[in-house]
């Protein structure tokens, strides 16, 4: 977005009325232009109603604290997928999904343990050196002195094939996994080819179809360590209907791939827009450590997860009716000054990197977070033993999405 663009929300931002704030809009995350909203409303309403968008009437709460009370208070605040779940818009009833994400205790709790060891410490270590082997084949492939888009080239292949890998999918299929994170997660209003949720159901059913086949063979094997086996064999899991079946793998799905896949593009926009900051990576590469976390905080992967209200509450002030739709801003909260220290600025080696709301908090704390974490890291320990520097050639193309918070293509051009 350029910069004449950006003042002009800069000033819509601080004259329009409150009450016409729809911070929901998908349109301010394509053209990156969110910031100045949910700074007003920080400022001056930090819990705001929304009485009229696409998404119907909802809540938003934009400050660190804020959301966290949101969080803890699973017994107030609901997941469950026959609510709304957990994203601001509502898909019909019969395109619902039940998914652990989903869902409230105890279901919710007996399903994610089922699949929490595939991220165990242990587990992690063994993975690292695979991780480490498919970073350094894609980087040693990609072109000197040509702009290309990194987007495609390097954090969709990466994340791809770890999916590929934590699943044991079909190696030479696995972008497909690619293309149903994309069909689950695609706003139906964006103008492209899925446009209906009739279509998305349709192509989701290829998903369940393929993973159904897979899931037949696993259960009739002892079980092994990948997330198709343990879902297979798992008390709390083995006897999904193929609606919840489906749920758990979108779920698992996105959460390993847009999430990972978005941070990795994010990392080099950002030390091209920040190269002091960039400059002291490369300075000191033990710095890596806290410029991770620092790209998850800063950029905010999922701009926000979405709660439904069983019973009245009050927060910062004002009463949530029970019913309501309730929107918990994490790319808010990971700008509110309140909790973080000059939270506009990216430094890559704060003191606490890790405060940040990214991967949620309490119960629905991201499952994967420390093997996102682990991508990143290794994926920036052997980008800085091979290049200088990976120059940004142009805008990047963002999502048009209030929930995904994606770069779809980086141009870039690594110099040699």
């Amino acid at each position: 977005m350029n910069a004449p663009a950006r003042l002009d929300h800069e000033t819509i931002a601080a004259t329009m009325p409150l009450d016409k704030f729809d911070v929901g809009n998908p349109s301010l995350f394509q053209d990156d232009v969110w910031e100045p909203y949910f700074r007003r409303l920080r400022a001056e309403d930090p819990v705001h109603y929304c009485a009229d968008s696409r998404f119907g009437p909802y809540w938003s709460v934009t400050k660190y604290k804020d959301i966290m009370t949101v969080e803890v208070n699973h017994k107030v605040f609901s997941s469950d997928s026959m609510l709304g779940g957990i994203t601001i818009r509502d898909a019909p009833k019969e395109f619902r999904r039940p998914s652990f994400i989903s869902m409230d205790p105890p279901k919710h709790d007996e399903q994610r343990k089922v699949v929490q060891p595939i991220v165990a410490p242990g587990n992690l270590a063994n993975m690292e050196a695979t991780i480490r082997e498919r970073c350094a084949r894609v980087l040693d492939s990609l072109p000197r002195n040509e702009t290309f888009n990194w987007v495609e080239k390097v954090s969709i292949e990466l994340t791809t094939m770890m999916l590929a890998t934590l699943f044991d999918f079909p190696f030479e299929d696995r972008r497909l996994l690619t293309y149903w994170s994309d069909v689950a997660t695609v706003d139906i209003n964006a103008g492209g080819p899925i446009n209906t949720d009739a279509k998305r159901e349709a192509e989701l059913a290829a998903c369940l179809e393929y993973f159904t086949r897979l899931w037949q063979d696993r259960a009739s094997k002892p079980m092994t360590t990948d997330l198709l086996s343990m879902l297979a064999h798992g008390e709390a899991t083995k006897n999904m209907s193929p609606k919840e079946f489906l749920g758990n793998l979108i779920l698992l799905i996105v959460g390993g791939n847009d999430t990972t896949r978005n941070s990795m593009s994010a990392s080099v926009l950002f030390m091209n827009r920040y190269p002091e900051e960039y400059a002291k990576l490369r300075a000191n590469h033990a710095l890596i450590d806290s410029m991770v976390p620092e790209v998850i905080r800063y950029h905010t992967p999922l701009s926000h997860m979405r709660r439904t209200a069983l019973a009245d509450f009050q927060l910062g002030g004002k009463t949530i009716k029970k019913g309501d739709k309730v929107v918990m801003w994490y790319i808010s909260g990971n700008r509110d000054a309140d909790a973080i220290e000059t939270p506009d600025n990216f430094i890559i080696d704060r003191t606490r990197p890790r405060q940040h709301l990214s991967f949620g908090f309490g119960i629905h704390r991201c499952v994967g977070n420390r093997l996102g974490e682990l991508q990143l890291k290794i994926l920036w320990e052997e980008i800085l033993k091979r290049f200088d520097k990976i120059e940004v050639m142009g805008p990047e193309k963002r999502v048009f999405s209030s929930f995904v918070h994606g770069i779809t293509e980086l141009p870039v051009r690594i110099p040699g």
